[in-house]
């Protein structure tokens, strides 16, 4: 995937907070990379979207996920176990980005073959800086895999 390419790259974010979700689509709107932001709020709306089934029947395969692990009704990890034993979605890069910091949930989260752990900082212009990071480095330097 590459600057040149016609189709935008397709991102799936799994965050239940508003203000998250709220930040995260404006610093990618001014993305330099095209980009389409799908939006879920819990672990069992990311497994639908992913298998594009239920309410989110005919969702696009996202290109990368960005996965809080703090969730209502299937956490980040029971996701991202999941995403990762299923062979049609296990090649999908998995950015695990939550408010925890403790080493159990890092640990945990690349024993699950999560892509990256990024802990989310509190202040503002640090998640901004954050997040304009993951676009530079996973939508402009980083090959996707193909769909």
């Amino acid at each position: 995937m590459t600057a040149g390419d016609a189709r935008p790259i397709q991102i799936l974010l799994v965050e239940d907070s508003p203000g998250d979700v709220r930040l995260t689509e404006e610093i990618l709107r001014d993305a330099k990379i095209a980009n389409d932001l799908h939006v879920v709020n819990d672990g069992e709306q990311a497994m639908d979207f992913l298998r594009s089934a239920g309410a989110h029947a005919g969702a696009p395969r996202p290109d990368l996920v960005l996965l809080d692990l703090n969730l209502p009704r299937k956490d980040g990890r029971e996701v991202l176990a999941e995403l990762k034993t299923d062979s049609e979605l296990r090649r999908i890069p998995v950015i695990v980005l939550t408010t925890s910091s403790a080493d159990e949930d890092v640990l945990r989260s690349y024993d699950l073959n999560a892509n990256c752990y990024i802990t989310k900082p509190i202040d503002l212009d640090e998640f901004i800086s954050v997040v304009r990071s993951i676009e530079a480095f996973w939508l402009s330097i980083v090959r996707l895999p193909p769909q």
